[in-house]
This record gives C-alpha cells, structure tokens and sequence, in this order.
C-alpha cells in the first residue's frame, strides 16, 4: 500500500497563491494583532484616497493616498515578489504587486490599492481560517496537565510532567485531569476518556486499569503508576499522528498541484498574448488591453482550487479525531468512498473475543452444579482459553472447586484427570470419537449449527454432559452492518473457526460472504482474491494477528482497543475506542468529505472560467476580481470545508 510522504512546509498552491502560507497567527487577541492594524490604517487611507479622487477632485493627492496603502498593505506582498522574481518562480505575489503597480501607469491608482488592500485581507482571512482547524492539534496537547501532584517518600510533591518518570506515583483528585499514562494501583473511579476515545459516557476504573493522559478524574481519589513519558503518551501520539496525517496528499490533492503547475505557465501566456494581439497586431489601446490581462491574471490564480482538497482533508482528518479516529492520511478518505466490499475479522473485531458459556446441558442424573464443579475443577489445571470462562462461571455460581489428581493435557483434543477417584475426560467432539465413546449426535449438530463451541464431558465411558460456549456478538454488530449494506456496501467475514460456527454468526449478522477455517496468511490471500474480484476493499481488524490482511486491503482500519500501540503502528486507520459503528461514521465523513472537493472544485472552475471570459472584453474590473474571484472564492473554499468538522458519530 503505497503512503505518500510530503515535506512540512509544501505548498499546496505550488507557490501560486496565499493559501500557501505557513506563518501562525500570533497568539494574541485580534486587535492587537499587526495584521488587523494594518488593515485598519489601510481602509482609513484608502477612503481619504477615494474621497480626494472623487468629490474634491484632488488627484495628486489621491494617488499618494493610493500608494501608501499599496506600500502598507503590500510590503511584504511586494517584497516577496522580488524574492519570486529573483529566483524566476511567478506566483501570486508577483501577479498581484504587478497588477497594482501597472494599475498606476494607465491611470488607475485606486484599483492598484483596491486590489492589494483586498489581497492583504484574502491572505489573512485564508490564514486565519485554516489556522482553526490546525488548532485541533494544539488544543488536543493543551488538555494535559504541565504539572502532575508525585508521592515521593509518601508525601505529595508537584513537579513538571517532564521531570517525572516511568514507573513514579502520581495522584490525581476528583475533577482533575490525568496528566500521564499509567496504571491505577489505588482508588476507584469514573473517567471522562472523551479526548481520547470520542466516547461522551464515563469509564469506571479501578486498580489495574489502564488511564491516559488528558482524561478527566470525575469522582474518586486515584494513585497511578506512571508507565509512559510526556511525550510518549497516547495524547502526545495522537496529536504528533494527525499532525503527520495532514501533511500526506490525496490523489485529488496531487492531481490538482500537476493540473496547477502547467495551468499557470498558459494562464500567464494568454495574459501575454492578450496584450500582443489587440494592440502590436489589431492596433487597439495599450491602456484597455493591459488592464483586462491585469484582470484576467488576477482571477485566474489557482488559489481556490489549489486550496479546496486540503484543507477539507484537514477538517476531516481533525474532525475524526476529535471523535476517537485516526486517520493516517487524507488518500485513506478519498479511497473509502470508492470502496465496493468491507471485510471484517471475526473475533475481536464483530465479536468480543471473549467466550461465554451459553448452555450447561447434565445428562446421566448429574446436576448442573456437578457438572459445572467437575469440569471448572479439571480446566483449572489448564491454560486453554476455554478453561476462563467455565472456571468464571463456577466463581460467579459460587462453586468450590475439588482437588483433581493425574491430570493430564492432550494436546489439540482435550484433558483427563480423577475427581473423587473417578477417572473424567473432557474435550472437542472428534477426542471422544477416537475414544469410541457413544455420542448423541442428532443434538450435537443441532447445537453446532447455532454456532456454539462445544465442550464434552464424560465419565469414563459415559457422556455425562455438555458445556457450549459462544463468542459474544458485539452490542452495535448487528446495526453496523445493516448500515453497511443500506449504503450499498458487500460485506464479508473472515474467520478461523469452523464452518456452522462462522455461518451461525453470519447469518445472526447479516454477512454476505464468509470464509471460515482460515490462518493469518490465508486472510490475506482472501484479500488478494476481493480486490481481483471488486477492486476496492477495506478491512477491518484487531491490528495484530490480522496484519497481513490488514496491509493487503487498500485501506486497512484496527479496532484499537483504547489506543493500543500496536494498533497506531500497524493500521491505516485507528478506531481508538473497540466501536465498530465508526465504521459507518468513517463511510459517511469520506462521502461528506469528496461532496465537499467536488463543490469547491467545481465553484472554483466555473466562477473562475467565466471571470476569465468577463475579463476579456473588459466586464471586470481589478477590483472585482480579487474582491470575488480570488479573496471571496477562496474564503467561500474554506468555509465550505470546514463544514466537515461539524460532522459527529451519531
């Protein structure tokens, strides 16, 4: 899967226009910001200029007016033309400062400061827009705590989160933020994990959870041993994450920077050429055809364009992750809408990945509770991972287990072992098969075919009952894949387990498509065979034993289980709280995400194409085009797509 890497500071408008900058806004208030005195002092000049021109006739005078405002308003504009020009690249600086400079040649004074008084709010106005969403990333840093309360030698000392260590104590009170990773070794509480997961309900914690850095302790006194460094923790990685996934083009955003790099040399010819032919070979006026290619310059600047694919990418990366998604890069969210199949791994991913015993059948006069005592006390010599849950429900049912002597484990098919002197096997179907031991197979298969795993137990040779255990569905399986489907989407369920498990589960779900039996290795191959098949796949998995799979699929999503690390390395995209209905949230805010492309695009063609023919035979004037087909264009761009940041899993 190819990931693109970009340098920081590449400009989207390939040098073209404003949009480009990467100067943040100071950290004031707005009016004290240099930027908005300039503007003021320019507007204040301007209309004295205007006032001069048109009511008392005083046109000296209105064209000094006009060019102070030029050289206040454009000093920066002017200067980095002359630093374009000098090293031969022809961006928007360089066009705007010529348009205002040749403005006062052919007698149009007020234009040429119309038009860079407009320019400076254009810059500012984009800078300032986009600066909100790359605020996310600083606001998601701002929620931790730069101090942390240490117990050192049982006292309380406050020290700065980067002077405290691996494996230090911190305390975090009622109402305070967690300001480190850690583990809770004392107290009990509930913990707001919104910053993190996206999850709007508490989380109850207690002694052995894990609790990250940025949530807020709401009720309980907490001690947590802290297990990761300020800039290790998962809010850090987060932040570093989206700040990294921002920077990685789209194949619009790429496609749009070539189209932009050949559209200006031409744009820039015709300007030419629009000068050349009226007046060197038609013989018409110097002064009109100048001014209309000033225009046709002017409002034919990609900056629009250019800008319209990023920063809806941004917005919709900063948006995911605001609700507990992390996308690595904006190419992941144009791909899901052109998905055709979604393919989810069974266990731990539409499953809980924890085994519950759903039946406990007696047969042979034994009683449940015998037969609940005799089996929980044979699994307990055992580290299979059926054995959890029947000894937890022997625990949950109180039960108390007997002493078991010549245990033994057969490997793949079962154990033995002697409670109160009588030899007892338990295993899968095919060990008492072997042992020729008679079996009600009409119930077995009845049993089988609803998906259930089942465990055998017999007294030498007698059948004296049966266990069955069956992975939990997830509580939003169900109604996430129903979603799917009503968006069009096939899905398909890739498992290890036996056929009647896999298609019981699929069928209660929904699936379209199941494969069953399968190793790590095989899920892969079944990747390379659906995207033969339909071209676009995604696959949705745990991020570990489903890797291969998960790197095959053109977009590869991890539950990833409260931000697990292997979960962030691995996976394309992150679900940083085990919520499968992100997926249908993911479906949504790619399909919001490209509506919004494709409006800008589309505005940014259309409005610019037809200024262009209007500029031609004069329709337009300077001031217009910078005022509508540059500055209101390019701000209409972004207020557009920052609609997207608004979208929230519901």
């Amino acid at each position: 899967m190819q990931k693109n890497k970009h340098k920081l500071d590449e400009d989207p408008c390939n040098g073209m226009c404003s949009c480009g900058s990467e100067e943040s806004i100071e950290k004031q208030p707005l009016w004290k910001q240099k930027k908005i005195l300039i503007i003021f002092i320019s507007l204040v000049v301007l209309g004295i200029g205007l006032y001069l021109e048109f009511f008392l006739k005083k046109d000296l005078f209105a064209q000094i007016a006009f060019f102070i405002v030029v050289l206040i308003a454009g000093y920066e504009i002017i200067k980095n033309a002359l630093f374009s020009i000098f090293k031969l690249k022809f961006n928007m600086n360089v066009l705007m400062s010529l348009a205002a400079i040749g403005s006062f040649f052919i007698g149009h004074g007020e234009e040429g400061a119309s038009v860079m008084f407009l320019f400076f709010i254009a810059e500012f106005l984009e800078e300032y827009a986009s600066e909100r969403a790359k605020k996310s990333i600083d606001s998601l840093l701002k929620i931790t705590p730069e101090t942390a309360v240490v117990l050192v030698e049982g006292k309380e000392k406050i020290k700065h989160v980067h002077e405290i260590k691996i494996g230090d104590i911190i305390v975090v009170k009622p109402g305070n933020r967690i300001a480190l990773d850690g583990i809770v070794i004392k107290g009990i509480s509930s913990v707001n994990q919104a910053p993190i997961t996206g999850e709007s309900m508490p989380v109850f914690k207690k002694i052995g959870d894990s609790v990250f850095a940025g949530t807020i302790n709401e009720e309980g006194y907490l001690e947590i041993k802290v297990t990761k460094k300020s800039d290790q923790t998962i809010i850090s990685r987060i932040a570093k994450f989206v700040e990294t996934a921002q920077k990685k083009k789209s194949k619009t955003e790429i496609f749009v920077d070539k189209f932009a790099k050949y559209y200006t040399p031409i744009v820039i010819l015709v300007a030419i050429l629009t000068v050349i032919i009226p007046v060197f070979i038609l013989g018409l006026s110097f002064q009109t055809w100048f001014y209309r290619a000033l225009v046709l310059l002017v409002v034919s600047c990609p900056c629009a364009m250019a800008i319209s694919t990023p920063v809806s990418i941004v917005s919709a990366i900063t948006s995911a992750a605001k609700n507990g998604v992390l996308i690595k890069g904006g190419s992941y969210i144009e791909e899901i809408k052109k998905e055709k199949v979604i393919v989810f791994d069974k266990t731990g991913t539409l499953t809980e990945g924890k085994p519950e015993i759903t039946d406990i059948i007696p047969l042979n006069n034994y009683s449940k509770n015998e037969l609940l005592t005799i089996t929980a006390s044979i699994e307990s010599k055992s580290n299979h991972p059926l054995a959890i849950p029947i000894i937890n429900k022997a625990q949950t049912e109180k039960i108390k287990l007997v002493n078991v002597s010549e245990f033994k484990s057969i490997t793949g098919k079962g154990l033995k072992g002697k409670v109160y002197g009588k030899q007892f096997y338990i295993g899968k179907k095919s060990f008492f098969t072997e042992m020729n031991i008679s079996l009600p197979n009409k119930d077995i298969e009845k049993l089988e075919n609803q998906g259930k795993t089942l465990v055998l137990i017999s007294k030498n040779a007698h059948l004296i009952g049966i266990i069955t255990l069956m992975d939990k569905l997830r509580d939003d399986s169900k109604e996430t894949i129903k979603q799917i489907k009503d968006r069009g989407i096939i899905t398909v369920m890739l498992t290890g387990d036996n056929k009647k498990v896999a298609n019981a589960i699929a069928e209660k779900l929904g699936i379209d498509e199941v494969y069953s039996e399968l190793l790590p290795e095989n899920k892969a191959e079944i990747i390379d065979e659906l995207l033969e098949k339909y071209k676009h796949v995604i696959m949705v998995g745990d991020g570990v034993n489903d890797a291969p799979a998960l790197a095959k699929a053109h977009v590869g999503i991890a539950m990833g289980g409260n931000g697990s690390d292997i979960a962030i390395e691995t996976a394309d995209i992150v679900l940083m709280k085990d919520d499968l209905s992100k997926v249908v949230y993911l479906i949504d805010l790619s399909n919001k995400t490209m509506n919004v492309v494709r409006q800008n695009v589309t505005a940014s063609i259309l409005i610019k194409g037809s200024f262009a023919i209007l500029a031609l035979p004069g329709f337009i004037p300077l001031w217009l085009a910078v005022a509508v087909g540059d500055m209101g264009l390019s701000l209409g761009v972004i207020l557009n797509a920052l609609r997207i940041g608004r979208k929230k899993n519901e």
